[in-house]
């Protein structure tokens, strides 16, 4: 058979392969020694490195069925980010991560976008002055969190107290010095406030948090257990942070209790701050009223117990959002990209999951390397927010398009509403 030939019949394999993927809705990687990895990244970008890391999961003895990957993976540490991950018998704590339920919360509110003042920067100080974010602070207070706690923090806190202290008793190095001081608190990085225009120009309020220094102790904590338990069985992986801890392990109750905690944190934190923006919200307008109907709060670093393919197993989604059929969902752009509130379609092969973002086109080193603050500026020349330096790594250019996400996950979600932020907050 000629070169010419066999180029032929190779191009037409391809083209063959791409239009079953295009029909069925994802891409699916077959690594060798491993199970499946179906991949929702038609269109978006998909790092060989990224590749790399799901297909050491897939490799892992106890995955379940197959992994999934969204079409905002990207990178992480020890498993990707943006990937599902079904475990039978096993969790590996790297792949939960260090900021255990990270999330996001949405509310809709009684204003249109012809109620909002000409000048957003009031509102946004008000919010600003509301929230502590971020890593300010001084006088030896924690930064970024509480002087004095708020009545509903401290009672937060006290529902959450107990717990924490069990958790502590058993492991000491989790303790983190201020965990009631960051209850209600933002943090930095990614993490942020923002007020928004839904398509029929009506206002929301949404937030991204987690559980802040306390889930990163918890993470950070088990993480190194894990790594002390290969160790100690000799178990060799392709990467050290896959470590994993099994049923029956000496510490995996601890961990479960533990991140179920941290998990409970997140939510209550992100609860606690969308009440204090709304607060802010109606001190700037007199006017305003949350709308009636209930927020939307769903984590995207979890692990939690589910059925899938008939079996009882662990699902991590490690930057995923669960997307049962009728569930709704937040999918975020960056800053200065639209946003999305989503109704799941209970897709199966996806293990009921979505993106949960727009995912990193590159590292926040490549970024600030590559973009100036003019470049930011112009960016988010629409939104009133933070224009320094300090944020040029969260600048819309250092993430993937939105738009290529989303038509990436049409099998997996519905747009319900499409957001524009008018005003965001970052730590």
């Amino acid at each position: 058979m000629s070169d010419e030939k066999t180029r032929q019949q190779k191009n037409q394999a391809e083209r063959a392969e791409r239009r079953e993927a295009l029909a069925r809705g994802y891409e699916e990687l077959t690594p060798k020694g491993g199970v499946a990895v179906k991949a929702w990244t038609l269109g978006v970008p998909f790092e060989v490195a990224a590749q790399r890391q799901l297909e050491n999961v897939a490799r892992l003895p106890f995955i379940h069925s197959h992994v999934a990957a969204m079409p905002d993976v990207h990178f992480g540490r020890g498993a990707t980010v943006g990937s599902v991950i079904p475990t039978a018998g096993a969790i590996v704590p790297a792949a939960v991560g260090v900021d255990i339920g990270c999330g996001m919360v949405a509310q809709r509110t009684s204003l249109d976008a012809s109620q909002l003042p000409d000048t957003l920067a009031p509102l946004r100080a008000e919010i600003e002055r509301s929230v502590p974010h971020g890593g300010k602070g001084g006088r030896g207070r924690d930064p970024g969190g509480w002087e004095e706690l708020p009545k509903p923090v401290a009672r937060a806190w006290r529902d959450l107290e107990r717990r924490y202290a069990k958790i502590v008793d058993a492991h000491p190095r989790v303790e983190h010095r201020s965990p009631a001081q960051q209850l209600g608190t933002l943090g930095g990085g990614n993490h942020f406030i923002e007020v928004c225009l839904d398509e029929e120009a009506r206002v929301w309020v949404m937030l991204h948090s987690g559980s802040r220094g306390p889930g990163n102790r918890i993470g950070t904590t088990f993480i190194e257990l894990a790594k002390r338990d290969m160790r100690r069985q000799n178990v060799r992986l392709p990467d050290a942070d896959l470590a994993y801890l099994e049923e029956g392990a000496e510490f995996f109750d601890d961990y479960v209790f533990a991140v179920d905690w941290a998990q409970d944190y997140a939510r209550v934190n992100r609860d606690l701050m969308l009440a204090r923006t709304l607060m802010a919200m109606r001190r700037i307008l007199p006017s305003f009223q949350a709308d009636p109907t209930r927020a939307i709060n769903c984590h995207h670093n979890y692990v939690v117990r589910e059925t899938h393919f008939g079996a009882e197993v662990f699902v991590t989604r490690k930057g995923a959002v669960r997307a049962r059929e009728g569930d709704l969902g937040i999918i975020p752009g960056s800053m200065g990209a639209k946003s999305f509130i989503v109704r799941g379609l209970g897709n199966p092969d996806s293990f009921d999951s979505c993106s949960h973002g727009a995912g990193r086109a590159m590292s926040r080193t490549q970024a600030r390397k590559q973009f100036t603050r003019e470049d930011h500026e112009r960016a988010t020349a629409d939104v009133e927010c933070r224009k320094d330096e300090g944020v040029i790594d969260e600048t819309p250019g250092a993430y993937k398009s939105i738009d290529a996400v989303m038509e990436a996950q049409r099998s997996l979600v519905d747009i319900v509403h499409t957001l524009r932020q008018v005003v965001c907050v970052k730590g």
